[in-house]
C-alpha cells in the first residue's frame, strides 16, 4: 500500500502572533504561526475584517517569531525560531506575494531539544541584535547590520551560555542606543542536582539576569542579576531611552513587579474576580500581554489565565518610576498572543476556539473602574488580594472572527443530508467555549435579500447606465413571455420607462460603449442610447436569435440554423454589422466573447459551442474576422462558455492567463488555456460539478474576475493568493446569476432560484469548509450517531469545576455562613467568562442529544455525585429484539495521574420519544475507568482499565459473560469484524484477538513490535489497521495473510491458545506497512469517499483543527512519478524554516510508503526555470505535472 498525503484544511490554532510593517507600507500586518504554517493577515481599517494575504507550509514546528527593523528602516523582517536548529530571517515580498529567505544560520541539532536554542527569541528594540535561547543552558546573540548595498547582514553567533541553568522567559530590554541588553528569567539547579536531601532544591532562587552585548568588544557579559519571586513566569520590557524609564515588568503568581538595575522594586497585586465560588488560595498568573506606545505615553495590556485583561501604566519622572497602576480593562478569550494595531484594533490569537479581532472604543481611562497603585502595596510580607467586578465588554468591540477548530477532539464523516459530498461533524473547543460543529464543503454565503417574483423567471442581469458608474442601476429579469426591469436604489422597484421591450423574453443585456444599453431578444436587438433614442435591428425572415454574447464594444448573435452575425461599436457609438455572416456546420448551443482588454478596441476571440460536441475559437480580428482558429472535441454537448482572464501563479505569475471555461450538459466543467496570440486551446482540466448541465456567468469577487458555475449546486472559480480555486458555494441550487453592486452591497451576486430573486455576497475566500456551530457546556469527549433518528449523542466532561448540584450546595453553605454575594456575578455568560474553578478531583459531566438538522439540543442529562463520562456506544442487544441502547462509561472521583477512580459505572439508556431523549435503564458498577465500548455480536464489548469484557443486558444490571486481562496497560479503542477483535492499548499499540464462541474465551494472538501511545484508529480491512499516536505519527499495521488464515481456519482454537509467546508478547507480530509524521496529534481517522464517484480514502483530523487525507495510489507509474517529484522538490524548494523535509516527515521513525502531497503542490509556487528543470528531469511538460498534481486532489478530495 502506497499513500499520498494531502491537507484539506490547515491547522487553525495559532501559537505565536506578531505585528509589524512587513510590506514596507504604512499599514500594519499580522504574521501568525499556525505551528507548521506561516500566515500573513491584514486588518481592513474601514470594514474591520481580517484578510489572509499569504499562507505557507514550513514543514517544521515554529516555536517562536519576532519582528525587527534595522535602525532607520521602514520595513520589518521576521525572525523564526523552529525545530530546525537554525535561525531564519524572512522578508515579505508584496509584489510576488511570498516570503523570501534572507538568512539561514545553523547553530545546533534539529528537533525540539532542551539545550538547542529556538524556544525563545528576543530582539533589541532598535533592531541591532537578536538573542535566540534554549530552555536550558544555551543562548546565542547575533548582531544585525547592513552592508554597503543596504542589504541585511548577520554576524557569527556570540555565546551567552550558562550551564545548569533553566530559562523561563527572555526579552530584549529597551535601553535606547546604549549597548543592547537582554533580560532572562533563570534558575540555577547545579546545587539542587548535587543535594540528595532536597533542601537545596527548596532554597533555589529564580533570578532576573541582564546580559549586555558590548558592541565595541563584540562579546556578551552578565551585567546584573537579582532574585525574583519563585513563581515569576513572564517578562515585559518597559520603554527606555527617550520614551520611558526602561526596566522590566516581572509577572508572578498574584502580583506584578517592576524591576531594574539600581532601582528599588515596585509591586502591585493582580486584581481577582469577585465570585462567591472563587477559591482565594488559588494563585493567578499572567499568560499573555502586549505593550503599546503612543505619542509620549505607553501602556500595557496583560491577560490573566481567566481571560481578564488589565491595563497597566507607570507613573514616572525622568528615569525614576514612582508607582505601577493597574485596573481591569475587559474580558476576552484566553490568548496565546495579543497584538495591538495602530489602526485601533486588538488581535486576540486564542489558545482555544475562534481567534478574534476587536476594535478599541476607549482606552479605559475615563470609566469608573477602581485603579490600584503599587504605592499602597509595598509590604511584601503581607500579600493583599484586591477584587474587581467582571462585566461585559466596555472598552472593546468585536470586529471580526477567524474560525478555529482547535482543539478538534473527535469527528465523524457522514452524509445525513444526502448531498453530493458528506459532512464532517466535529467536537471542538475546551470548557464553556466548546462547540459541536457541522462542516460542509463550500464557501460561506452572506444572504442580503430574498424576494418573490410573479412567476418563474429564466434569466437575470444587472447593468449600469454609464461605463464609469460605480453601482448598477437596473436588475433585468426575463420570463417566458415578458421582461421585468427593476431599478436599484434605497429599495428595488419596477420601472417601465427604460427603453427595454417588456413584452418579450430577453436573451442578453449589456451596458454598451460609454452610455448606451443593449437588449437582445428572440426577434432582434435594441440599442438604447443615453437620450432614450432606440435603434432596432430585426432578424431576417422567420429566423430567431437563439444565443448571444456581448461585451462593451462587440455583439455576436446566433440565429436558428447555426448562422452567426457579428456587430461592433464604432467611435460614434453606432452598432455596425460585419458584412459577412458565418454559417456553422451544426446548431449553436452557446457563445462567449471575452472582455475588451485595456487600451484595446476589441476582444480578439469568439468561442462557439455546437451540438456536434465541439467548441470552436473564431477570430474577431479585422484581418480574418470569423475565421476558425482552433477546435476542441468534447465528451458531451456544451451548455455554456466563458472566456475570462484570471491571475494564476501556476501558469504565469506576472500577468493574467486567458481561460476558456466550458460547461457541459453532463455536469462537467472544463477549463482550457486560450493562447492570446494564436487562439490555440491547451492544458485542459476537468471537474465534475453535479448532475445538471453547467451554466457559466462572469462575476467579480474582491475586485478580481471570477466565474460562477451553476449545476446541481453553485460553484465559484476565483483567484485567491494568486492561485485559482474552484469551490462550491454553501447555498441552494440556482438557475441564473449576475454581478451586483449597490451602496448597500458593494460586491455581490444576484441570482434566481425557482420563483425567487436572491442577492448574496461571498466574503471568506480561501476556506474549504463553512461551519454551523452548536454551543456546548463542558469539554466534549466523544459522540455517536443514533441512526434511526439521525440524532447525535455527545458526552461532555470538565475537570476542576462544579456540577450544578455541587455548585448549589457550595452556595447554600456560604449563605448559611452569612456570606453575601451578588447574584449577577453567577449569571455572567460562561462562554466568555469561563466555568468557576473548583479544587482538583471535582468533575462536571453531561449527556446531550443533538438534532443536527435544526441545531438544537433535544435532551440534556447532568451526571452528579462527581461522576465523569469517558466513553459512549450504541449497542443492539440480541436478547432485546435487537433494540438499540445507549451505553455510557463513567468514573466516580476520577484522578488523572495516576489514573484511578473510586468506582466505575456502565450506564444503559433507552432511546425514547423517537430518539430525542433518553431514559435510564440501569447502571452497572465496575472496578476501573471504562475508556472503550463497542457493540459485539448483539452484546457489549467493554475495555475497563486493562480488562476486556463482554456484557449482556440483564433486568437490573449488565451481566458479565467473558473477560480477559492480557492487555498490558489500558484499553482506549476497540474494533471488531466477525469473531476478530482489535484492541488498542494506551501505550502498547495494537493487539489482535479472536473470540471463541464454543468455550467463550478471548485469545490474543498477535501484537505490534513498536510501543505506540494510541490516540485514534480505524479498521481499513479485516487484517489492516490505520492509526495515529500522541506524537503526531500516522501508521498502518497489517496482520500477515498466512497468520490470518491460520487463526480463522483453526476450528478448535487450541493451536493459538498454546502457541509460545514471542518477544515478551503474543505469538505473532503485525507487519509495518506505512509510517508518516503528520505534524499533529491525530484525533480521528475514517475510511470514506469524499467526492461523488471518487475512490475510497482515509480522512484524518488533528487536534489543532487540521483535516487531511491519505489517498492510495492505483498504479506503480504514479508512485514512481510522485516519489521522483517529491525528491526534486526536497532539493529545489527546501522548507522555509530551515528544517530538512525528509527528517521532518521521519520525526520519530523513517517515513515509509507515503508521498507528501503538500510538498508536491508547492511545485506550482516555484520560479519558471525551476519548474522547467524538474519537468525535464521527469520527462514531462510543466502543464502535465501541474495537471497530474491537481488530478490527485480533485479525483479523491477537494
Amino acid at each position: 500500500m502506497f499513500l499520498y498525503n494531502l491537507t484539506l484544511q490547515p491547522p487553525t490554532s495559532i501559537n505565536v502572533a506578531v505585528v509589524g510593517h512587513f510590506s514596507g507600507t504604512k499599514q500594519q500586518e499580522i504574521v501568525v504561526s499556525r505551528v507548521t504554517r506561516l500566515e500573513l493577515l491584514k486588518a481592513d481599517p474601514n470594514s474591520g475584517k481580517l484578510q489572509t494575504l499569504l499562507t505557507h507550509d514550513v514543514f517544521g514546528i515554529i516555536r517562536s517569531l519576532t519582528p525587527f527593523r534595522l535602525t532607520g528602516g521602514s520595513k520589518d523582517y521576521i525572525i523564526v525560531g523552529s525545530d530546525s536548529g537554525r535561525v531564519v530571517i524572512l522578508e515579505y515580498n508584496p509584489i510576488k506575494n511570498k516570503f523570501d529567505k534572507i538568512h539561514q544560520e545553523t547553530f545546533g541539532k534539529s528537533g525540539c531539544r532542551r539545550i538547542v536554542p529556538g524556544q525563545y527569541l528576543a530582539v533589541d528594540p532598535k533592531g541591532r541584535s537578536v538573542m535566540i535561547g534554549a530552555i536550558e543552558k544555551q543562548k546565542l546573540v547575533y548582531i544585525l547590520n547592513r552592508d554597503s548595498a543596504a542589504n541585511l547582514t548577520i554576524s557569527s553567533p556570540l555565546e551567552a551560555h550558562k550551564s545548569h541553568t533553566l530559562v523561563h522567559h527572555c526579552i530584549g530590554l529597551d535601553v535606547g542606543y546604549e549597548n543592547p541588553v537582554f533580560a532572562c528569567l533563570e534558575v540555577d539547579y547545579s546545587e539542587a542536582d548535587l543535594d540528595p536531601t532536597g533542601e537545596a532544591f527548596n532554597n533555589t532562587e529564580k533570578m532576573l539576569t541582564y546580559y549586555e552585548l558590548d558592541l565595541g568588544l563584540n562579546h556578551v557579559v552578565r551585567k546584573w542579576s537579582d532574585p525574583v519571586d519563585a513563581r515569576a513566569n513572564m517578562l515585559f520590557a518597559v520603554p527606555g531611552g527617550n520614551d520611558g524609564p526602561s526596566g522590566v515588568l516581572a509577572c508572578s503568581e498574584n502580583f506584578i513587579t517592576y524591576k531594574h538595575q539600581r532601582v528599588p522594586e515596585l509591586r502591585v497585586p493582580i486584581p481577582r474576580r469577585r465570585n462567591p465560588l472563587e477559591d482565594p488560595s488559588r494563585g493567578l498568573i499572567i499568560v499573555a500581554g502586549v505593550m503599546h506606545k503612543m505619542k509620549g505615553v505607553f501602556f500595557f495590556l496583560l491577560q490573566s489565565e481567566e481571560g481578564d485583561i488589565y491595563k497597566i501604566t507607570l507613573d514616572y519622572e525622568d528615569d525614576k518610576v514612582n508607582a505601577i497602576k493597574i485596573k481591569y480593562f475587559d474580558t476576552v478569550p484566553i490568548a496565546a498572543s495579543l497584538c495591538i494595531l495602530r489602526a485601533g484594533f486588538l488581535f486576540v490569537a486564542s489558545e482555544f476556539g475562534n481567534h478574534r479581532l476587536y476594535s478599541f472604543t476607549s482606552l479605559g481611562d475615563d470609566n469608573d473602574e477602581p485603579e490600584w497603585s503599587s504605592a499602597d502595596f509595598m509590604d511584601p510580607d503581607h500579600p493583599v488580594s484586591v477584587y474587581f467586578t467582571p462585566r461585559e465588554l466596555q472598552n472593546l468591540e468585536r470586529a471580526d472572527e477567524l474560525e478555529s477548530l482547535n482543539p478538534l477532539i473527535d469527528a465523524k464523516i457522514l452524509n445525513l443530508t444526502d448531498d453530493d459530498t458528506p459532512q464532517l461533524y466535529a467536537l471542538c473547543g475546551r470548557g464553556a467555549g466548546s462547540t459541536f460543529r457541522i462542516l460542509r464543503h463550500g464557501l460561506e454565503i452572506s444572504e442580503m435579500a430574498v424576494s418573490e417574483l410573479p412567476g418563474n423567471p429564466n434569466a437575470v442581469w444587472t447593468t449600469k447606465l454609464m461605463a464609469d458608474d460605480e453601482y448598477d442601476a437596473y436588475i433585468i429579469v426575463s420570463f417566458m413571455n415578458a421582461t421585468l426591469v427593476l431599478s436599484i436604489g434605497e429599495t428595488v422597484e419596477e420601472v417601465t420607462d427604460t427603453g427595454f421591450l417588456a413584452t418579450t423574453p430577453t436573451l442578453d443585456v449589456h451596458q454598451l460603449g460609454d452610455d448606451a444599453l443593449l437588449q437582445i431578444y428572440p426577434q432582434g436587438i435594441r440599442h438604447i442610447r443615453a437620450d432614450r433614442r432606440v435603434n432596432e435591428w430585426k432578424t431576417p425572415g422567420n429566423r430567431a436569435i437563439v444565443k448571444a454574447a456581448t461585451n462593451k464594444r462587440q455583439v455576436v448573435i446566433a440565429l436558428t440554423g447555426g448562422e452567426l452575425v457579428y456587430f461592433e461599436l464604432d467611435n460614434q457609438g453606432q452598432l455596425n454589422e460585419y458584412q459577412d455572416r458565418k454559417e456553422m456546420s451544426a446548431n449553436v448551443t452557446c457563445l462567449s466573447v471575452g472582455e475588451v482588454p485595456e487600451e484595446r478596441q476589441r476582444s480578439r476571440f469568439l468561442a462557439v459551442g455546437c451540438d456536434d460536441n465541439a467548441v470552436r475559437i473564431l477570430s474577431l480580428d479585422p484581418d480574418n474576422t470569423l475565421e476558425v482558429l482552433s477546435t476542441q472535441g468534447l465528451s458531451a454537448p456544451p451548455q455554456s462558455l466563458s472566456i475570462i482572464e484570471m491571475m494564476d501563479i501556476e501558469t504565469d505569475a506576472s500577468h493574467g492567463t486567458l481561460y476558456l471555461n466550458i460547461g457541459l450538459q453532463n455536469g462537467v466543467l472544463l477549463r482550457t488555456v486560450l493562447d492570446n496570440i494564436t487562439g490555440a486551446l491547451t492544458d485542459t482540466r476537468q471537474r465534475f460539478l453535479g448532475a445538471r448541465p453547467v451554466k457559466l456567468f462572469r462575476v467579480t469577487i474582491q475586485g478580481q474576475p471570477a466565474v460562477l458555475a451553476l449545476s446541481s449546486r453553485p460553484w465559484l472559480s476565483y483567484t485567491f493568493q494568486s492561485r485559482l480555486h474552484l469551490t462550491p458555494l454553501s447555498y441552494d441550487m440556482l438557475e441564473y446569476g449576475s454581478n451586483f453592486t449597490s451602496p448597500q452591497v458593494p460586491e455581490g451576486i444576484v441570482a434566481i432560484s425557482a420563483n425567487t430573486l436572491r442577492i448574496f455576497a461571498v466574503e471568506k475566500l480561501g476556506t474549504v469548509f463553512n461551519q454551523a456551530v452548536i454551543q456546548l457546556k463542558y469539554t466534549p469527549r466523544h459522540f455517536i450517531l443514533h441512526p434511526p433518528s439521525r440524532n447525535f449523542v455527545v458526552i461532555e466532561t470538565e475537570h476542576n469545576t462544579y456540577s450544578p448540584l455541587e455548585k448549589k450546595k457550595v452556595l447554600e453553605a456560604k449563605q448559611k455562613m452569612g456570606i453575601q454575594f451578588d447574584q449577577n456575578l453567577l449569571d455572567l455568560p460562561s462562554e466568555t467568562f469561563g466555568l468557576p474553578k473548583a479544587e482538583a478531583g471535582k468533575w462536571a459531566s453531561c449527556i446531550r442529544v443533538i438534532n443536527p438538522f435544526i441545531g438544537e439540543t433535544t435532551s440534556l442529562i447532568e451526571l452528579e455525585e462527581n461522576e465523569a463520562a469517558f466513553s459512549i456506544a450504541t449497542v443492539n442487544f440480541h436478547n432485546q429484539n435487537n433494540e438499540s441502547f445507549l451505553v455510557i462509561g463513567t468514573a466516580k472521583d476520577a484522578n488523572l495521574a495516576p489514573r484511578t477512580c473510586s468506582v466505575g459505572y456502565l450506564h444503559v439508556y433507552q432511546f425514547v420519544d423517537d430518539g430525542k431523549s433518553l431514559k435510564l435503564v440501569h447502571k452497572t458498577q465496575c472496578d476501573d475507568v471504562p475508556l472503550a465500548l463497542l457493540g459485539f455480536q448483539g452484546r457489549l464489548l467493554a475495555g475497563v482499565g486493562k480488562a476486556l469484557r463482554i456484557y449482556d443486558l440483564g433486568k437490573r444490571k449488565l451481566l458479565r459473560k467473558c473477560e480477559t486481562k492480557a492487555i498490558p496497560n489500558c484499553i482506549v479503542n476497540l474494533h471488531t469484524q466477525g469473531n476478530r477483535i482489535i484492541i488498542c492499548d494506551m501505550q502498547e499499540s495494537v493487539h489482535y484477538a479472536s473470540y471463541r464462541q464454543h468455550d467463550n474465551r478471548i485469545i490474543i494472538f498477535a501484537d505490534d513490535t513498536t510501543p505506540r501511545w494510541i490516540t485514534s484508529t480505524v479498521m481499513v480491512d479485516y487484517d489492516t489497521l490505520a492509526g495515529g499516536d500522541k506524537f503526531g505519527n500516522f501508521f498502518i499495521d497489517r496482520l500477515p495473510a498466512e497468520t490470518s488464515e491460520e487463526v480463522d481456519e483453526d476450528p478448535t482454537g487450541n493451536k493459538i491458545m498454546y502457541e509460545k509467546g514471542y518477544l515478551m508478547g503474543a505469538p505473532h507480530k503485525v507487519s509495518h506497512i506505512t509510517h508518516y509524521h503528520a505534524g499533529d496529534i491525530i484525533t480521528s481517522i475514517h475510511r470514506t469517499t469524499l467526492v461523488a464517484g471518487g475512490r475510497e480514502i482515509l480522512v484524518y483530523t488533528g487536534i489543532m483543527g487540521d483535516i487531511g487525507v491519505f489517498v492510495p495510489f492505483v498504479t506503480r507509474e504514479d508512485i514512481d512519478f510522485f516519489q521522483t517529484l517529491e525528491m526534486h522538490m526536497r532539493n529545489e524548494a527546501p522548507p522555509l524554516a530551515g528544517r530538512d523535509h525528509l527528517q521532518y516527515r521521519s520525526f520519530y521513525s523513517p517515513v515509509k510508503a507515503v508521498v507528501d502531497g503538500d510538498l508536491c503542490e508547492q511545485y506550482n509556487l516555484l520560479p519558471l526555470e525551476k519548474k522547467k528543470f524538474i519537468a525535464e528531469e521527469l520527462d514531462r511538460t510543466t502543464a502535465e505535472i501541474q495537471k497530474k498534481i491537481e488530478d490527485m486532489r480533485v479525483m479523491a478530495a477537494f
